[in-house]
């Protein structure tokens, strides 16, 4: 008999050791709900449980990029809807200015509502953001990620839906005011109230014609303009302007003060080669020109006369000098006469075309993203349950092993009470 080592005690020793390190961990498991709670558990299931974690988080993320993406284009797109209902008005303006039941008056306000209307449709492509971005002046080029790996993406690019590109936008007009004075001839040299045109003829001498294009001044120069003898008259009345005036439109409204003096007014019209509809300011200390919002959106070039935007492109030449505080004004597509108006209809038409190019391709887009959503939704379900049977525990079975290992360590701490009283026998043989 041995009283040394008592192996029977170490031997109940280990195994309770065995089942309490058991029933430690089932009671992890159990009261996280993972079956891996350390690489020691399984390592090579960490590893690819983790590795499905990424790919999880990362389709998870994805479908929040193409929710995004969807909320993006539904903006832009619902800012062209209303591009949209203008065109159609606008449309519908040239279509009824076509018409020569029309007058000079009539068309006048048709015009104005025109230039409204432009204005507006710069403002929808100019100031359409999503996030700080904007959508409809043709700088948006994006992609929008929509996988969980790196080059799983969708691009694209929205078209430029301001006026300008859309090419309903009218010439650069430039108001310019003179002193008119009236001669000594006859009542029939005097310029009556109205609005005249502006051009120039074979001679390269610049006419002032009225309605019914009659010559009523001349002027070599573009800026002193003499009445046209007619009715009898000496024609001696005069107005000079201080920029030259070659072209566009001359307006009097026949008042006069006691000096026999009264303003005159002339609208210059130059070819507009980008700028969008609205009013902008010359500021001649920096040679720029200026919108409504104090945003400089074009530079006078070295020539003194060419207008470049940032873009290094020209958006109008001047042919009368600018001084400061100048105002220009764009307005919408002509539609002043009826051959100009009927021109318009199919600019407008253009217009409308391609509005309606750009939502489809939007909408396009718009389909694809939601199948995309719903596709990445199904494959995050489905790698879930894979990574769930990898890396969650099964309650049930490991409730089993908690049992058996608590119904163990009992046991075995009973057994080793029981090998402990085992040496006592020794005692015996020592009385």
């Amino acid at each position: 008999m041995i009283i040394n080592n008592n192996i029977p005690a170490l031997n109940t020793y280990r195994m309770l050791n065995s089942a309490a390190t058991g029933q430690a961990s089932s009671m992890e498991k159990l009261s996280s709900g993972q079956r891996i709670n350390k690489a020691a558990d399984d390592a090579a299931g960490l590893a690819i449980s983790e590795k499905m974690r990424g790919q999880i988080r990362g389709l998870e993320m994805a479908q929040k990029n193409a929710q995004d993406g969807v909320s993006l284009l539904q903006t832009a797109e619902g800012a062209l809807n209303e591009t949209h209902s203008i065109l159609q008005r606008m449309r519908e303006l040239a279509v009824q200015s076509s018409n020569d039941t029309n007058t000079t008056s009539d068309r006048e306000k048709i015009q104005g509502e025109i230039d409204a209307l432009a204005e507006e449709v710069a403002r929808i492509g100019s100031s359409t953001e999503f996030n700080g971005k904007k959508l409809l002046n043709g700088s948006f080029d994006g992609t929008f990620q929509i996988g969980a790996n790196e080059n799983q993406n969708v691009s694209i690019k929205l078209g430029d839906a301001q006026s300008f590109s859309l090419g309903v936008t009218g010439g650069v007009k430039l108001e310019v005011t003179s002193a008119y004075t009236a001669g000594t001839g006859t009542t029939g040299d005097t310029l009556v109230a109205g609005t005249y045109s502006v051009s120039e003829n074979a001679a390269g001498t610049y006419e002032m014609k009225d309605d019914n294009g009659k010559v009523v001044a001349t002027s070599a120069d573009g800026m002193s303009y003499t009445t046209k003898a007619f009715d009898g008259g000496a024609g001696d009345d005069t107005f000079t302007f201080s920029q030259a005036v070659t072209s566009g439109t001359v307006t009097y409204d026949g008042s006069t003060d006691a000096a026999n003096t009264s303003a005159v007014k002339a609208n210059a019209e130059f070819a507009n080669t980008g700028l969008q509809a609205g009013t902008y300011t010359f500021d001649g200390t920096d040679g720029v020109l200026k919108d409504v919002n104090g945003d400089v959106v074009a530079r006078l070039d070295a020539n003194g006369t060419t207008f470049k935007g940032a873009d290094g492109t020209a958006v109008f030449s001047s042919t009368v000098g600018l001084t400061d505080g100048d105002t220009l004004k764009v307005g919408g597509i002509d539609i002043s006469s009826q051959e100009s108006a009927n021109t318009a209809i199919s600019k407008i038409n253009s217009a409308i075309e391609t509005v309606s190019a750009e939502r489809s391709k939007m909408g396009a887009v718009q389909n694809r993203l939601q199948f995309t959503t719903n596709s990445l939704s199904t494959t995050a379900e489905n790698l879930t349950a894979a990574e769930s049977r990898i890396r969650d525990v099964d309650m049930a079975k490991e409730m089993m092993d908690f049992t058996k290992n608590n119904i163990l360590s009992q046991a075995a701490q009973s057994m080793l009470a029981q090998a402990n009283q085992q040496p006592q026998a020794v005692l015996q043989l020592l009385r």
